[in-house]
């Protein structure tokens, strides 16, 4: 995963196969936030590094406000489609 395209492709294809429970789409968020700075990503959004780890790990359940910080923060804009 390098460029701002193959990240939005691999969390647009985690979203679409999400079970609904949000799941793949916080695993994906944990994957690009590990390749990007998990430190640096932490500071733009308000969390501790531990913070972050906690909310992104596999029994993490991050808020709407943080998925959406964490998107914003990673140049990313949540959208829905019909």
């Amino acid at each position: 995963m390098q460029s701002k395209e193959d990240l939005r492709l691999y969390l647009e294809a985690c979203a679409d196969e999400d079970p609904g429970d949000g799941s793949l789409i916080r695993a994906a968020l944990n994957d690009i936030a590990r390749a990007q700075n998990m430190s640096q990503l932490a500071r733009e959004i308000g969390m501790t590094r531990e913070g972050l780890y906690k909310a992104l790990s596999e029994h993490g359940n991050p808020s709407f406000a943080t998925v959406m910080r964490i998107a914003r923060a990673l140049g990313m804009q949540l959208r829905f489609g019909v």
